[in-house]
């Protein structure tokens, strides 16, 4: 027997995917599963620098997206600039390794009575391998204070969402010092207390410019430790994920119907994918799943990237503190009211900051998603999962999952090499759920990617 296939058979114990792909030796055992340099990521966003940011944001008294666009000290205006000079110094540090562009357009609507522009300021850093594969940090510009209408009253917009804004910053700063296979954009958006304009906006520039987006991370609100219902808790954050796909097809949803994955959109993989590197990375933070779109009844900016086709989940605090979101500053009844400063904890910011930064890393040093991903097994008693083999020349091989259909994340996975296609002896299609994802040699794996429409991230 040809050496290939008794290497192949060791390693797989499936001798007949063998045959489909062999296995060179080379490529049979498992790489290593993590990458060191995120342990040194995950500590490395300062406390004190987004305090400065946060501050200086603050300092534009309001930044309500209908507010003065071309004073230098107050308004929306100011601060983007503002941002977009901060984008371009952190280039200026790398070698010029961000590219720092607005991108906007003119809107009336909903909250906006008259043509109004809305802009955002982006940094991209474009991937080396990779470079028109996605992966996204963002955050709010745009403040308000009780009356949605009022532009030019105090808003000082600490928590919601200049904490999302200088997370961003900061991201950038840390991760500048990399290089990385697939691209990383640094947003701060704009309109989105009027009515999510900004995300629209950019969900569509990333259409037209062709983006292959795996990844938002939508953050918003990641400076409160201190919940209106008395918990003060800095070891917690939320992550909010789409179930069923927004973009689904009627045909699609017939699928889904009758084989699953309504738990398992390329959203919610991404969301479960944060909190596995959490979990490996980080210490003194919980990441809580939270299987709905967002709060009830209410959005944030990852909704237009949904809406567009594209993976995005919310990241927030655990604990909300209504009286300082959304109010005019002000005692009542000797209530303090108003998003100020003093409500944001700059550790815990810094901490949530950490948990993108090490998200975007190591999604931008992994291969893409697996894509055309299958399964079948009926009346059989082993599931056998196919998918296209990735172009990519990082990937070395590719690791399958599955789990019980009640479980919540993932439990069990096998690395099988560079293949296309695995056969899971006696584990029967009907009582688990299953996907696959892409690793690289470098301990960097895609989001698990569930069979089919449902699951698929591109």
């Amino acid at each position: 027997m040809p050496s290939h296939l008794v290497a192949c058979t060791l390693a797989l114990g499936v001798f007949s995917a063998c045959l489909v792909t062999p296995v060179k030796a080379e490529n049979a055992a498992a790489p290593s599963q993590e990458d060191l340099r995120l342990y040194d990521i995950a500590t490395a966003p300062s406390p004190q620098r987004i305090e400065q940011d946060l501050r200086k944001l603050v300092s534009f008294g309001t930044r309500h997206t209908l507010s003065d666009t071309t004073s230098d000290t107050q308004g929306i205006g100011a601060a983007r600039r503002w941002i977009e000079a901060e984008f371009k110094r952190i280039s200026t540090e790398c070698g010029g390794c961000l590219e720092v562009l607005t991108v906007s357009d003119t809107v009336q609507g909903k909250r906006i009575a008259e043509p109004t522009e809305v802009v955002n300021v982006i940094a991209i850093q474009r991937g080396k391998a990779d470079p028109n594969r996605v992966v996204m940090m963002s955050g709010d510009i745009d403040s308000r204070v009780t009356d949605v209408l009022d532009a030019t009253s105090m808003s000082p917009g600490a928590n919601d969402n200049a904490s999302g804004v200088a997370g961003a910053i900061e991201a950038a700063r840390v991760l500048s010092k990399y290089q990385f296979n697939g691209t990383i954009v640094y947003a701060a958006l704009s309109g989105e207390e009027q009515g999510l304009y900004g995300g629209d906006i950019l969900a569509k520039y990333a259409q037209d410019n062709h983006w292959q987006v795996q990844a938002v991370l939508n953050n918003d609100m990641i400076g409160n430790i201190a919940g209106i219902n008395g918990v003060i808790n800095n070891s917690t954050v939320r992550i909010f994920s789409e179930g069923v796909r927004f973009v689904e097809t009627p045909e699609e949803a017939k699928q889904r119907y009758f084989g699953g994955g309504e738990n398992d959109s390329a959203s919610r993989n991404l969301a479960r994918k944060i909190k596995t590197l959490v979990d490996q990375y980080m210490t003194n933070l919980d990441v809580m799943l939270v299987y709905r779109l967002d709060r009830f009844g209410r959005g944030g900016h990852h909704l237009p990237f949904n809406k567009a086709g594209f993976p995005a989940v919310r990241v927030m605090e655990t604990n909300e503190h209504y009286d300082r979101q959304h109010q005019d500053i002000r005692n009542e009844n000797g209530i303090e009211y108003g998003d100020v400063i003093e409500g944001v904890d700059f550790d815990f910011n810094a901490k949530l900051t950490a948990l993108n930064a090490i998200s975007l890393a190591s999604m931008a040093w992994a291969p893409a998603p697996p894509t055309k991903v299958t399964i079948k097994g009926q009346v059989s008693p082993d599931t056998t999962l196919s998918w296209a083999k990735n172009a990519d020349k990082t990937v070395v091989g590719y690791r399958v999952y599955w789990r019980l259909t009640t479980e919540p994340e993932w439990t069990h996975s096998r690395y099988v090499g560079n293949v296309n296609e695995f056969i899971l002896k006696n584990r029967v299609i009907d009582n688990y759920l299953f996907g696959v994802a892409s690793v690289a040699a470098n301990g960097n794996a895609s989001p698990v990617v569930f069979p089919g429409a449902a699951g698929a991230f591109f």
